[in-house]
């Protein structure tokens, strides 16, 4: 893949098209974590090695007081704050409808990938709405909240990682989140690490993996 200039659009992003010419690629859009920016997942993505892979990284809207960028504030319990919560799912929205049409994406090939903060910013866009896209790499997250309107997820696949000594996000909530997808239908794919807050060369290993048997090539 090589980075390439980024078109105007609702989120500021870095963008790498595949090498080979054509359209309708399979495509990633990466969303970091609380603190990060968009320069922060590419590498990860970028060490699957996957050719003929389309990869958008947006930035979070919101600027976090120590550095780096935030999807939005922490209310009571640390559950995300509705107001700025919704304005980023609006946004990130948005985003993918102009990232389909700007980009040689395929639209019916889009996997929604997220670490901490950008894993509940995928399960809040994709959960509500799963036909539009290939599936969810939850990196050490959780579903950020519950509705009375049950999930219907039938095969579904959703990644999920986790680090069993995970300081920030406590692996009880990884392992939950599990089972509500499960129970919801969803084909999920669960591994735990032993490590903390963080993405190492296992998850790189496993994350490729399901990548290779969820998307298929151009």
């Amino acid at each position: 893949m090589r980075e390439v200039a980024p078109i105007a659009a609702s989120l500021k992003h870095l963008v790498f098209l595949p090498t080979s010419a054509g359209k309708n690629f399979p495509t990633i859009i990466a969303m970091h974590g609380r603190g990060a920016d968009e320069k922060d997942l590419a590498p990860v993505v970028l060490a699957l090695e996957i050719p003929d892979l389309l990869l958008v990284t947006p930035r979070a809207p919101f600027a976090f007081p120590y550095g780096g960028y935030a999807w939005y504030e922490l209310g009571q319990d640390g559950v995300p704050a509705p107001e700025t919560f919704q304005t980023s799912v609006g946004l990130i929205r948005k985003f993918i409808e102009e990232i389909k049409v700007g980009y040689p994406a395929d639209p019916k090939q889009v996997v929604l990938l997220g670490f901490s903060q950008g894993t509940m910013m995928a399960y809040a866009t994709a959960l509500v709405n799963p036909s539009m896209f290939r599936g969810i790499a939850a990196l050490s997250g959780y579903v950020p909240y519950r509705s009375n309107s049950p999930l219907r997820l039938s095969g579904f696949p959703v990644f999920i990682s986790h680090g069993s000594n995970d300081p920030i996000i406590p692996v009880r909530l990884g392992r939950e989140t599990a089972k509500l997808l499960m129970d919801a239908g969803a084909s999920v794919t669960y591994h735990e690490y032993l490590m903390g807050h963080e993405i190492r060369e296992d998850t790189i290993r496993d994350l490729k993996q399901w990548v290779l048997k969820v998307l298929q090539p151009a």
